[in-house]
């Protein structure tokens, strides 16, 4: 069941509170019935001794019993039934009976077919007679189970115990009488009572339910408003199955915002330690350059009245090469942390892509032809317009090239292919014939620099600054494996 937790709490309140209401029905009855046969007993206890009295009156006025009978006999069974009918007569609330010394059943008014026993146990009996408390039930001889309270006394016969006066003091009528008016008044005062203290206890119960949960309702409401699952938790669809429970929303909520936190703290330390790498590799592109061009201007510092004029503008020209290095690096950093800090717009036009790259190839085309590199552009028919910042494009395109003309080998091919997709876009793609991109570099390589050595190439900036400027323009770039051939890089950007 959909239900939260106040509902919940009162569903099973109102259960317990109706199981207790019930209980307590119960009990209050059984407790009066307990009362009434305690009662009626202690009032009743001395009518079997009256009636044994005048059975013992009957008996001296009577014949005496045959010479080996029972004294008990000697009453005469017409005599018992018309003592014992009219005693019923007088008083309907009682069922008399004669028995013998072992419980035997041997007198009784009862009409035929009412009578379920022939004999009685004697051990309640006997407790009565013991002034045991009360109230105390014997055998009901009209009932195969049934037990009530009852009177009994000694029937003695010139002074020798012949039986037992049995006299049950609420007779099958009062059975009768008591069931109909139980029916009648007594269960149903007692169901309305039971229903206006359900009621109550109900009403009672929900204010305390409400005001108990309500903090919990607002804290779980505070956590729908900072997490939008936690929100979707607190009002799910219908026939979702969703639980409304405060105490699951809080637990589900807090379990992942624990792993929202860890992810964080992992992708922090992930950060943390790529931002020591770019550190170090930072510091040892500039080192290098640095160092040489410290090392020049040293030995300018030195030789300067040994050098001719030649070899001095050798050392300077290394000098200054040197220095171009770092200030490229220096400009490279600065650009990036610009946009890494959101200090830069683009400013969006539509553009010819075409002449973007035409002019891109100019740049290019003096350092192409020195390593003998070829430069091709695969451009649709006609040129398509797109809808970027034409500078930071502009940007783009010569990062990527540098690194392709940089690392690729001598009469090797750089390439630029650009087609229409279906989504509005026009996608870009710029791959070399060069070494390629290590495997193991995919994952941190648009993420931090990257410093490879050997055959592969050195990277530095340019790549992540590429990623940022494509981020800026709602685009990403992906390292695209293709046969055959060395790094190859795709982005796209909107169709104008």
């Amino acid at each position: 069941m959909n239900l939260s937790l106040s509902q919940r709490l009162s569903l099973v309140f109102s259960v317990l509170l109706l199981a207790c209401c019930g209980a307590s029905a119960w009990l209050q009855i059984r407790a009066n019935i307990m009362h009434e046969k305690e009662v009626v007993q202690g009032l009743s206890r001395g009518l079997a001794r009256s009636i044994a009295l005048d059975a013992q009156l009957m008996h001296a006025d009577s014949d005496p019993a045959p010479t080996g009978a029972p004294a008990s006999e000697g009453l005469g069974p017409e005599a018992v039934r018309r003592l014992f009918g009219q005693l019923m007569v007088v008083n309907p609330n009682v069922e008399v009976y004669l028995l013998d010394m072992e419980g035997r059943i041997v007198g009784h008014a009862a009409p035929a077919g009412h009578l379920k026993r022939d004999r009685v146990n004697l051990d309640p009996i006997r407790r009565l007679l013991d002034n045991q408390p009360l109230p105390i039930q014997g055998d009901d001889p009209r009932s195969d189970s049934g037990r009530k309270v009852f009177s009994a006394a000694v029937l003695r016969m010139d002074e020798r115990k012949v039986g037992y006066i049995y006299v049950i003091l609420q007779s099958e009528e009062h059975d009768r009488l008591a069931a109909r008016a139980t029916a009648s008044s007594a269960l149903r005062t007692t169901l309305w009572s039971m229903a206006v203290v359900a009621l109550l206890g109900l009403l009672a119960g929900l204010v305390a339910f409400r005001l108990i949960t309500r903090p919990l309702n607002r804290l779980a409401a505070t956590m729908g408003q900072l997490d939008t699952k936690a929100e979707q938790l607190l009002l799910p669809p219908p026939n979702a199955g969703g639980r409304r429970d405060e105490i699951a929303i809080l637990e589900r909520t807090y379990s992942e915002m624990a792993e929202r936190i860890n992810e964080q703290w992992q992708t922090v330390r992930q950060l943390d330690h790529e931002r020591r790498e770019v550190v170090a590799n930072i510091s040892h592109d500039l080192r290098t350059p640095l160092g040489s061009l410290h090392g020049y201007l040293e030995t300018l510092s030195l030789k300067d009245e040994t050098l001719d004029a030649a070899g001095r503008q050798h050392y300077l020209g290394i000098a200054l090469a040197q220095s171009r290095k770092v200030g490229r690096l220096a400009q490279a950093l600065f650009e990036l942390a610009r946009l890494e800090h959101g200090a830069v717009a683009p400013e969006i036009e539509a553009f010819s892509l075409s002449d973007l790259i035409q002019d891109v190839f100019q740049k290019f085309e003096l350092r192409a032809e020195e390593k003998l590199l070829h430069l091709n552009a695969v451009l649709p028919h006609p040129a398509p317009m797109v809808s970027a910042d034409l500078g930071m494009i502009e940007r783009v395109l010569t990062n990527l090239f540098d690194n392709a003309i940089r690392h690729t080998p001598t009469g090797g091919t750089v390439e630029i292919a650009v087609e229409a997709n279906e989504q509005g876009q026009v996608r870009i793609t710029v791959g070399d014939t060069g070494p390629g991109i290590p495997a193991d570099m995919e994952d941190v390589l648009f993420r931090r620099p990257f410093a490879l050595r050997g055959e592969h190439r050195e990277g530095g900036l340019g790549l992540l600054i590429v990623s940022r400027i494509l981020q800026l323009h709602g685009s990403t770039i992906e390292l695209v494996r293709v046969p055959q051939r060395g790094a190859v890089f795709r982005f796209a950007l909107a169709a104008a």
